[in-house]
């Protein structure tokens, strides 16, 4: 969510080789996170190859600030 949080949209192969994580593992967190509305998928073609690109909702938007916030706020109660 943090990479959606500073850029408009990544690709899948990106996040895959920026997270350092499989296929399969991307796909699941991606489906769970779409199913709940906290990011949007867009798929396309550039030139002959399929592209799947995501990017964050405004629902996502929020959610992860209030996730900041109880972070930050259980460091600040240590």
């Amino acid at each position: 969510m943090s990479v959606l949080m500073v850029n408009e949209s990544f690709d899948f192969n990106s996040l895959k080789e920026y997270l350092d994580v499989t296929d399969g593992n991307l796909a699941s967190h991606i489906k769970a996170l779409e199913e709940r509305g906290l990011i949007e998928t867009k798929k396309q073609f550039i030139g002959r190859k399929p592209n799947t690109s995501y990017s964050i909702t405004q629902e996502g938007i929020h959610l992860f600030k209030q996730h900041l916030n109880a972070l930050e706020n259980l460091i600040k109660a240590q």
